[in-house]
């Protein structure tokens, strides 16, 4: 077959969607070396993260003939070149569909990762708002199979948007192999020296806006044992409020701050936490819940969205406004080492279900069956 991909934000995004999209890459050429594999980008963007490209030959990158008009290129333009190229299958993985699509006679798949723009519509302005909102429902409308990337996500497509639930796909995002690698005392301690770490930390890795909700943290952080907390994360204004927060509370000091961690880096940081901490609001999986789950460390996450489905049965939940619940569950971990040891085993086990192999598999069936 000949596959295409909406890859910029392979290219040009370092974070969920870019991660999202190397993964998938990466993953299909790897376990299926026999198909063609089109990376249609709009611009190519030099990424140590993009190093695998040149370790298969089956990946071609496809840029538009001219610099300029490039959104409509990715928009419209890019069917006549994917008619040109003989691709059997276009697949968006950051949901969006180019128009006229579903009249070229390629058959369409659609990654949605959530709905956060109509659920937490206060996030985002209404121009943006607007904007993904048009997108996402053309998108789910045109497209021949729509991927999921958690129950909660087809939950949210089917209620919101009224989308056929027989359309709708779960296949869940797997996370980079180097997050299952156990890291060397070498490479633990070399991480440690560089960023300066604790002895002993809890970890948070997102980027500090509201929805990620780490004022709970900041405030669970009063009733807890004195343990610094390490959070790696690109800033916003948000993080604003939560340094004034600690310091209106004596607890600034508490609180270290990563924003130009390495990706490299993250393996040995996640291996030396004594726990990881995502109390985000929503999520359309949770991706740092499974990094932390790779790498043996215990998951407190919040209720109320999809991360039950990324930290599973054996990690704790909290409400994501009772500061007071995540603190004696904080205690609780710190303290019970019998708990702490099952939280980490029965991780590492449920981890093994979002294997690379299975995740690609299901994936090309679905390529398949279309």
């Amino acid at each position: 077959m000949k596959i295409g991909y909406d890859a910029k934000r392979a290219f040009l995004n370092n974070t969920g969607l870019g991660n999202y999209s190397r993964w998938l890459i990466k993953a299909i050429a790897a376990h299926y070396p026999g198909n063609e594999y089109f990376l249609y980008t709009p611009r190519i963007k030099l990424n140590s993260r993009l190093s695998f490209l040149s370790q298969y030959k089956n990946l071609i990158t496809i840029t538009p003939e001219s610099k300029f008009f490039t959104s409509w290129w990715r928009s419209k333009g890019i069917v006549k070149d994917l008619k040109r190229d003989g691709i059997e299958i276009y697949h968006g993985l950051s949901h969006e569909l180019p128009s006229g699509t579903d009249k070229s006679g390629i058959r369409s798949v659609v990654t949605i990762h959530d709905l956060i723009f109509m659920r937490l519509p206060g996030n985002f302005g209404i121009i943006s708002r607007k904007i993904y909102e048009a997108k996402v429902k053309y998108a789910c409308k045109v497209a021949d199979k729509i991927v999921a990337i958690s129950q909660k996500t087809k939950d949210d497509i089917i209620e919101l948007l009224g989308t056929d639930a027989v359309k709708i796909e779960v296949i869940y995002q797997s996370i980079d192999p180097i997050f299952t690698i156990t890291q060397s005392e070498e490479q633990k301690e070399a991480a440690s020296s560089k960023y300066n770490l604790p002895a002993q930390f809890l970890l948070s890795v997102g980027t500090i806006e509201p929805r990620k909700n780490l004022l709970l943290l900041a405030k669970a952080l009063k009733y807890v044992d004195v343990i610094p907390l390490v959070v790696v994360g690109r800033p916003t204004k948000y993080l604003d409020e939560v340094k004034q927060y600690l310091t209106a509370n004596n607890l600034i000091n508490r609180a270290i701050f990563l924003h130009d961690v390495e990706f490299a880096d993250l393996p040995a940081i996640y291996q030396l936490a004594s726990a990881f901490i995502y109390p985000s609001r929503y999520e359309g999986f949770g991706l740092p819940v499974l990094e932390a789950l790779n790498s043996g460390v215990p998951v407190i996450a919040a209720t109320g969205s999809c991360l039950e489905e990324a930290g599973g049965p054996h990690s704790l939940y909290v409400n994501p406004d009772d500061e007071k619940d995540l603190a004696e569950k904080v205690s609780l971990i710190l303290s019970d080492n019998a708990l702490k040891q099952n939280m980490i085993a029965q991780g590492l086990q449920y981890a093994a279900n979002f294997a690379q192999d299975k995740l690609s598999a299901q994936l090309m069936q679905l390529y398949k069956n279309l």
